[in-house]
């Protein structure tokens, strides 16, 4: 096993990397079984290769009985069989090392599956027993306890307590199926300590942590205030600890953590990025922005500010496997993100949230920092309906069936036009049915369009890679400077004379001066001038 090290090479290649996520279960399926697996993603690392990508980030992977897509984990120190074995993900991870490319995996600190051993284990063992302190179990409330311990709200909507048949009741801030554990107990924070060391002697580059401020919990566990600090269970102080131990074991190993922090307090976010904290967290200010000029410049400066405070570099996201896709938010009508505005049926004009999403990817990838790329962004996939009988994100049935979830964003990729499945696999159908158009958006036929969204992303990467003002030892701390420019417009420079235009008016504009066009999002219109809705890269 080839663990990273400190002395490895580029050390600091996270500050500016652009990051590829990979859905497992959607990706790409190599044993025909209706399921993605590492042996499909092992098959299409030419294909990351060629798209210019330094890392892949891989959402969990492990045995889970996925309750929640892979987020309620069983064994952390098992590969889930429907995506292969523990030898087949040591072998990805070398061989995409190999080709220049990292890894990095997810944890999950707040809970665990209801089929994990300590969970079955708490169950078996009943009230008050030392198993069940690696929990939050507690007596109800009222005569007879049918009362919730509290009345804090799931984050999937409902109560966050089950009650079992001994009468006592159990935490779950997400689905009845993850048992939230108690931070508080030694050994869970052994346990993730012993887990982080195992992945980084297998040789992975970083872990993103998911719901990075909502492991520790008020012991007393109150009732909810509004208004009321500290949060009985976000962003408690007593984490920081948790991620300076973290810390300790990355920085033994040369690896890197990407928190998945919402938090609207710009001061409380960039705590978690102190220099012995995180290195970095997921930017979602600027992911659930809408397409406005004035409100994606707040955004940026905003961005740019709270992590100049702690010396670390922003990140760079438009969409994941839990965010409505950038094309059809972006032909909406509002083209912000809310996971309480989801609905079905919202109009969408796809040809405007194309055009907007290819403008985005160019203002993304220009920022100093790290970019994130969710898979299928590069293909310009829509948002797919899925039909209400095939749903299975647990959002959706938690809401009482009026939240669409997040399947829509998860459907299988598209690979080959002509193959069974859109070349997903060969043989089962997928876990997810695609849309009756998804071979259109296949990548073997963008990869011989010169003006598709795959090869304006793989030109796009090609030149952060290579274009001194993008990349390079400090880039990412190069300071951005803001053209002055008309309403609706933003422009700015980076290093080396490289400058950013997107022009989000009604009409098209003049260019700012520059000598070479290096790259634009669309056509240009009469004159040269840039089109509504289109972004370039110019050299000054």
């Amino acid at each position: 096993m080839a663990a990273n090290r400190p002395s490895e090479a580029n050390a600091n290649w996270w500050r500016d990397a652009a990051i590829y996520q990979v859905y497992v279960r959607s990706f790409a399926d190599g044993d025909g079984d209706g399921t993605g697996d590492l042996a499909g993603v092992r098959a299409k690392l030419p294909y990351l290769v060629e798209l210019g990508v330094d890392a892949l980030w891989f959402t969990p992977w492990y045995l889970s009985p996925l309750a929640d897509g892979g987020y309620d984990v069983a064994d952390y120190r098992a590969i889930d069989p429907a995506f292969g074995t523990l030898a087949e993900a040591e072998k990805l991870i070398a061989e995409a090392r190999g080709l220049g490319i990292r890894t990095i995996i997810d944890i999950v600190p707040n809970h665990v599956s209801d089929q994990h051993a300590w969970f079955t284990a708490a169950l078996a063992a009943g009230p008050g027993s030392p198993e069940r302190e690696l929990f939050h179990f507690r007596p109800g409330r009222g005569p007879d306890g049918a009362v919730p311990p509290n009345d804090w709200v799931s984050e999937f909507g409902g109560t966050p307590w089950t009650r079992l048949d001994d009468g006592e009741w159990y935490l779950h801030l997400f689905a009845t199926q993850q048992p939230d554990l108690n931070w508080a107990h030694p050994a869970v924070r052994q346990e993730h300590e012993d887990v982080l060391r195992f992945w980084f002697e297998r040789g992975v580059a970083g872990v993103r942590i998911d719901s990075a401020a909502l492991p520790a919990k008020d012991p007393a566990l109150p009732d909810f205030t509004e208004g009321h600090d500290p949060h009985p269970y976000i962003d408690r102080d007593e984490l920081h600890d948790v991620y300076r131990s973290w810390r300790a074991i990355a920085d033994e190993y040369g690896a890197i953590f990407v928190g998945e922090v919402w938090l609207p307090d710009a001061e409380r976010f960039a705590r978690y990025l102190r220099p012995d904290e995180l290195h970095t967290a997921f930017n979602f200010n600027f992911l659930a922005c809408p397409w406005d000029a004035g409100l994606l410049r707040s955004a940026i400066d905003d961005t740019l500010a709270e992590h100049a405070s702690v010396g670390a570099p922003a990140t760079w996201v438009l969409c994941n496997h839990d965010v409505t896709r950038t094309v059809t938010r972006y032909g909406r009508g509002d083209t912000g993100f809310d996971f309480a505005a989801k609905t079905f049926g919202t109009p969408t004009d796809l040809a405007l949230g194309t055009r907007r999403a290819r403008a985005a990817a160019l203002l993304s990838l220009a920022l100093p920092g790290a970019a994130y790329l969710y898979q299928g962004e590069e293909l310009g996939l829509p948002e797919a309906d899925i039909p209400r009988d095939r749903i299975q994100d647990p959002m959706h049935f938690r809401s009482g069936g009026t939240d669409p979830g997040r399947d829509g964003c998860r459907v299988p990729l598209p690979w080959a036009a002509h193959a069974p499945y859109a070349g997903f696999g060969s043989t089962a159908e997928p876990w997810l049915p695609q849309p009756a158009d998804w071979a259109s958006y296949a990548a073997d036929l963008q990869s011989a369009d010169p003006d598709s969204m795959l090869s304006l992303y793989r030109e796009a990467l090609r030149l952060r890679r290579t274009e001194p003002g993008f990349g390079g030892p400090g880039a990412s701390g190069e300071r951005l400077v803001w053209l002055p420019t008309e309403p609706g417009v933003l422009a700015f420079t980076r290093a080396d004379r490289l400058i950013c235009v997107v022009n989000l008016t009604d009409e098209p504009i003049e260019l700012p001066g520059h000598t070479e066009v290096l790259l634009i999002s669309g056509p240009p219109a009469e004159g040269g001038r840039l089109p509504r809705d289109t972004a370039a890269w110019l050299r000054g």
